[in-house]
């Protein structure tokens, strides 16, 4: 379990056991306490082929065969690969994640030895950065990161004339489980 710890959040040998012990031995009560602690790192692992399945929906067979459309399907699965997100938009983000993130950080801040009200503000800001980090349409664009994704595809809807909407994707990595964002209604359209 320590091992197993260790590879899923890259903090060192003795503070995933001390982690484990402190969780008894559960191991998402486990990654909580290191991130409390401020431990938990993204750990990176090169050399793993990335596959994503995308649906970006738009109003007609027509648009959705143009090579501008394409190619901003293309370059969302692209940015999917590359970035990881977790959810499609912050709405999505299920309300019992954001606590337990506002939790973890004013720990952190309360660890630091902030004030209370300084805490809150400090959570809520730590809070906006983890939505920006885990939600696709609230990303920086990989290839130009003064825009986010959700900028990408207003200038596109712009460009094109007509509304499109990614409504759900799934990124596979060999070596992990699948893990898709769903959609938070039915579809309709056309799919690229």
């Amino acid at each position: 379990m320590v091992r197993k710890l260790r590879e899923e959040t890259g903090a060192g040998m003795m503070d995933c056991k001390a982690a484990l012990v402190e969780a008894s031995g559960d191991l998402e009560k486990a990654r909580d306490v290191l991130r409390k602690r401020g431990m938990a790192s993204a750990a990176k692992k090169a050399g793993r082929a990335i596959g994503v399945l995308v649906e970006v929906d738009c109003e007609t067979d027509f648009v959705a065969k143009t090579p501008d459309f394409q190619t901003l399907v293309k370059e969302i699965a692209m940015h999917i690969a590359a970035a990881n997100p977790l959810y499609v938009s912050k709405e999505e983000v299920p309300g019992q994640v954001l606590e337990k993130e506002r939790e973890i950080y004013k720990a952190q801040a309360a660890a630091a030895g902030k004030p209370a009200p300084v805490q809150e503000k400090i959570a809520e800001g730590k809070l906006k950065q983890y939505l920006s980090e885990v939600c696709l349409l609230e990303q920086p664009f990989v290839r130009e990161n003064d825009k986010t994704v959700g900028q990408l595809i207003q200038e596109k809807i712009a460009l094109i004339k007509e509304n499109i909407v990614v409504r759900r994707f799934a990124r596979f990595k060999v070596g992990e489980e699948a893990r898709a964002a769903a959609p938070a209604e039915a579809t309709t359209g056309q799919t690229g």
